[in-house]
């Protein structure tokens, strides 16, 4: 099996088993996986999971391919398309145990601040659409608007949505390359996690 996973048609909703082929695993996403750092230090900690890793550009892909097949790791992939777009409409119904966003891109400009993953209705919706029952969303960015666009969001869908607590303890979580090399220049990072209540 390959490690970079292409959609065998990217306008329609895929099928677990097209991705990995045992969808009976518990399925996570890492959407901007960057240079694929988290989602293979996962994958080794968590052989019982699959990992696909969501990226935009090229060369990241190319990178976090690499890392797989050198850590030969049957239970991560990577995918090149963008994240609104895959969330939204590509991702099967309810196959989703975990989606983590991990220092997004912060879109700091005021006028852009309709871009943010997290103003977006369409990828709110996707993620109620895609995340099994009682699955979770996870937040880390060190842009702080960004981090209170999400509080807001989140609070105007507690029909859907429960926030839960995120001790530095609770559970094994690999530090991404962005946020690295922002706790290496002294920035904070702001996390939150939300688990879906109901559809």
């Amino acid at each position: 099996m390959s490690p970079v996973f292409i959609p065998p048609d990217h306008f329609r909703e895929l099928r677990h088993d097209e991705i990995f082929p045992d969808s009976s695993r518990p399925l996570e996403i890492d959407l901007g996986c960057g240079d694929g750092t988290f989602i293979t230090g996962m994958a080794v900690q968590h052989p019982e999971r699959d990992f696909l890793g969501v990226e935009r550009m090229l060369g990241r892909v190319d990178k976090t391919a690499r890392k797989i097949q050198r850590m030969q790791l049957p239970n991560a992939r990577i995918m090149r398309l963008e994240s609104a777009y895959t969330v939204a409409w590509l991702l099967p119904r309810a196959s989703v145990s975990r989606l983590h966003l991990l220092c997004p891109d912060p879109w700091p400009k005021k006028k852009h601040a309709a871009r943010r993953l997290v103003n977006q209705a369409e990828f709110l919706d996707g993620l109620t659409r895609i995340l099994v029952p009682g699955g979770e969303f996870l937040l880390k960015t060190d842009d702080q608007p960004y981090f209170e666009d999400a509080l807001v969001s989140f609070e105007a869908r507690t029909h859907q949505f429960e926030r839960l607590d995120w001790p530095n303890d609770a559970f094994f979580y690999p530090t991404t390359d962005f946020e690295q090399s922002w706790l290496d220049i002294g920035r904070s990072i702001h996390r939150a996690r939300w688990r879906l209540i109901t559809a």
